[in-house]
């Protein structure tokens, strides 16, 4: 049976200007397994001054299947599922190896803390970003899905939602590596929905993008990020909506007949205008100091439903 306590596991592609600041941040676990994805810049070479448990796996284009082989090449008791994009802070290495002392538990989920833009997206559906990355070997396995929850065994816990406590995700730097991970994924989960058995329904290129923005925007209170808040929201709607297009061109680009502006067309904008009226007017509620004021926004609000 291994000795060793943690093992860090890390898939790469490409990951050139990431890969150093992550390995540096793994300094505290005994044994560092990067599987690379054929990478063609000095991912591999940087990493090379870090740890000598380097592997390759083909291509596929999203990270889920690489990471069940990284899992099988660690010999650690606990092991650590790290993206060359993310770094463990020294306060949350801590925790991780405080409870492995405990050893009372099966699987943990770690709060994420995602930098995008330049800027910590604190809400928009973003933070805490649960995920399960750290666990005992042979509690947890990925499905060979994109963005998909692993499968777990035993007893898991929750690291509360601190900043000082969750695992720091660069994540997208500029407007071009959003839409070009856009592309790539998009063709995964369209590939992915069309397995399911899903038919394009030309309404849902209207319900699910706008849902998604409400979503992220009003639900998740996407508008206290400023800014950065409303772009992701666009970026996020566009997304999904990129989804179902590439959907609809596996089907041949097959025309559908819609008419110029049929009745089933303004249910549909109707029926998603009034939602978006009735999230802004709730932003407005909360927002207003004045308990007379929000009372009549309140009824505003429940007339528009």
């Amino acid at each position: 049976m291994s000795t060793l306590n943690i093992s860090a596991v890390v898939n790469t592609r490409n990951e050139e200007k990431n890969i150093e600041q992550c390995l540096k941040s793994l300094q505290f676990a005994e044994e560092i397994i990067v599987v690379d994805m054929e990478s063609t810049d000095k991912t591999k070479q940087i990493a090379k001054n870090f740890t000598d448990k380097i592997f390759d796996t083909e291509m596929v284009g999203f990270v889920e299947p690489a990471r069940n082989i990284a899992i099988n090449k660690a010999t650690g008791k606990w092991i650590l599922i790290v993206d060359a994009d993310e770094r463990i802070p020294k306060t949350l290495a801590r925790k991780l190896i405080e409870i492995t002392e405990k050893g009372d538990v099966d699987f943990v989920r770690i709060p994420r803390k995602n930098l995008i833009f330049g800027q910590w997206i604190q809400h928009s559906r973003w933070w805490p970003d649960y995920n399960i990355r750290f666990f005992k070997k042979g509690a947890v396995q990925w499905q060979n899905e994109i963005h998909s929850i692993p499968i777990t065994t035993g007893n898991g816990i929750n690291i509360d939602a601190e900043e000082t406590l969750a695992i720091e995700h660069h994540h997208y730097d500029t407007i071009d590596e959003y839409f070009e991970r856009s592309l790539r994924y998009s063709t995964q989960q369209s590939k992915e929905l069309i397995g399911s058995g899903y038919v394009f329904d030309v309404k849902d290129l209207i319900t699910k993008p706008i849902g998604e923005f409400i979503s992220r925007f009003f639900a998740g209170e996407g508008y206290k990020d400023g800014l950065h808040g409303l772009v992701l929201a666009f970026l996020q709607m566009f997304s999904v909506m990129l989804i179902y297009l590439k959907v609809w061109q596996h089907e041949g680009h097959q025309s559908k007949k819609v008419g110029s502006f049929t009745p089933i067309w303004q249910k549909l904008f109707l029926e998603k205008f009034k939602e978006l009226r009735y999230w802004y007017l709730t932003v407005l509620i909360q927002s207003e100091p004045q308990k007379a004021k929000r009372f009549l926004l309140k009824i505003k609000r429940k007339i528009s439903k």
